[in-house]
């Protein structure tokens, strides 16, 4: 309690609150800007978060990433154009619900459902909390190097269909994060000689790159959409708020399965999402009404991904671990401040993980008010021409990466990877394993480094409980993965 309580009062400020709001109104209307999303409001928010206190910044961007999914849902399901891609499901059942001249209800719907599986996430973490601060210490640095790496195997495997190139992008992320001076011997590592790689490729220099940049390009060489806005009629707060009861057993599961997969690095909304969406048609009275506009499968989608963000700060804070992009590019503000995320962080500084948490919670309420009496205006957001909103990411982008350190370097290196990114994008393959194979590979190096120390035998880097568990974790999805691929290729043959 005297954590909580402690929590209260680091919130207790002008500047954390003006974050908070911020933030939270800030994360809706990128939301629902199709095309921009939470990666590329948080990369140009990074180099502001630099000279704020870490408790101000973190919540500015725990608001980015917290209310996005809300205004994600606007243009999913009034034009059957996600704000965010983790609103696709969303347009299955939305969109046809609009057509039936149900948007009011939908949007109702989408925004309850989010509030409720973002609230049921914050409150089993928060009761999580005293667990993980006694678990935490029982991580040395053999598990958390072993953990590390099953994210990157957990990241690669959930990229279905897409494996091969997952691995190549991690791998090319984890080569990244050794380019500079070496940590023990001081050597210089891929330089070529060159003075200004000394000091590595900054994370948040490819950030910007890879997803503002990037994003920028793609904006400005599409076409402008002419997008035509439905009516939505005006209903009160409680008379929305109402209708989530009759769907009150699937926003519970599916915030369930939200809070599971946000533990567990690599696999996050989508795979959420799916899991709960699958569950809701399954055992519904009506499953062949599911992408015709049937409210379960809003309630589905939109509870599971709302939830997933304050479970996916766990492995954030506990092991200093990020389980996807958006986790990276906080992880950075951590190391900025040099607060350093892991098993002291619980032990130590309860009071700042709980003001996390309940600025999580207040950031919640704040949206889901916001949108509930602002909606029609927030419509007009989706109007903005799609080049106009392309010269402002890359005008806000370059200006950030340049106040950084000054270096016309780091501007050549985003823009080189502002193409890169691009190009992905355009082959429709991943871009957050290589933001994910920068961070865990500078993290395994580390922890490979002060493990090796105490190894004499291969079987003792997993001559510990948890240090065996992880590895066993590690084989299973490996072996899970191989397996897939086997008997894809089985049904293919007999196929042929």
């Amino acid at each position: 309690m005297d954590s909580f309580l402690d929590g209260l009062q680091l919130l207790a400020r002008f500047d954390v609150i003006a974050a908070l709001l911020i933030g939270s109104i800030g994360g809706v209307l990128v939301g629902a800007m199709p095309g921009v999303g939470a990666a590329v409001a948080i990369a140009i928010a990074l180099p502001v978060t630099f000279s704020l206190e870490p408790i101000v910044g973190l919540t500015l961007l725990l608001g980015i990433y917290g209310s996005s999914m809300y205004g994600g849902a606007i243009p999913a399901i009034l034009v059957n154009t996600p704000g965010t891609p983790v609103n696709a499901l969303t347009t299955y059942d939305g969109y046809p619900m609009t057509k039936r001249g149900e948007a009011r209800r939908a949007l109702s719907l989408a925004y309850s459902a989010s509030f409720v599986g973002a609230v049921l996430s914050i409150f089993a973490l928060m009761l999580l909390a005293p667990v993980l601060a006694k678990v935490a210490p029982m991580f040395g640095a053999r598990e958390i190097f072993l953990a590390a790496l099953l994210g990157i195997v957990l990241v690669v495997v959930t990229h279905r269909g897409q494996v091969l190139p997952a691995a190549i992008l991690a791998c090319l992320g984890i080569f990244l994060s050794t380019i500079g001076i070496e940590p023990s011997a001081y050597t210089q590592r891929y330089t070529f000689g060159q003075s200004w790689l000394q000091t590595g490729v900054d994370l948040i220099v490819v950030v910007l790159g890879l997803f503002a940049i990037s994003q920028a390009l793609i904006l400005l060489m599409d076409k402008d959409k002419r997008v035509a806005l439905p009516h939505v009629e005006k209903v009160g707060f409680f008379t929305q708020m109402r209708d989530l009861w009759i769907y009150k057993r699937i926003a519970a599961v599916a915030s369930s399965f939200g809070v599971v997969c946000g533990m567990i690095p690599g696999v996050g909304e989508f795979m959420s999402q799916f899991m709960s969406y699958s569950y809701a048609q399954k055992t519904s009275k009506t499953p062949e009404a599911f992408g015709k506009g049937n409210p379960e499968g809003i309630v589905a989608s939109e509870a599971a991904n709302n939830s997933v963000p304050p479970a996916a700060m766990i492995p954030l804070l506990a092991l200093g671990i990020p389980g996807e992009e958006l986790t990276a590019m906080m992880l950075a503000v951590f190391y900025v401040h040099n607060v350093v995320p892991g098993p002291r962080l619980f032990a130590q500084q309860l009071d700042f993980i709980y003001a996390l948490y309940i600025s999580l919670f207040i950031l919640n309420v704040i949206v889901v008010v916001f949108l509930f009496y602002s909606t029609r205006t927030l419509m007009k957001v989706m109007l903005i021409p799609n080049r106009l909103l392309g010269i402002m990411i890359l005008t806000f982008s370059l200006i950030g990466i340049y106040t950084l350190r000054n270096s016309l370097s780091d501007v050549a290196i985003a823009t080189a990877f502002g193409f890169f990114g691009f190009i992905l994008k355009r082959l429709e393959l991943p871009t957050s394993p290589i933001i994910l194979g920068i961070v865990l590979g500078k993290l395994m190096e580390d922890r490979l480094r002060v493990a090796m120390a105490r190894v004499r035998e291969p079987l003792d880097f997993i001559d510990r409980p948890i240090a065996f568990v992880l590895f066993l974790m590690i084989l299973v999805a490996i072996a899970g993965q191989i397996w897939t691929v086997v008997k894809a290729r089985r049904k293919a043959r007999a196929d042929g």
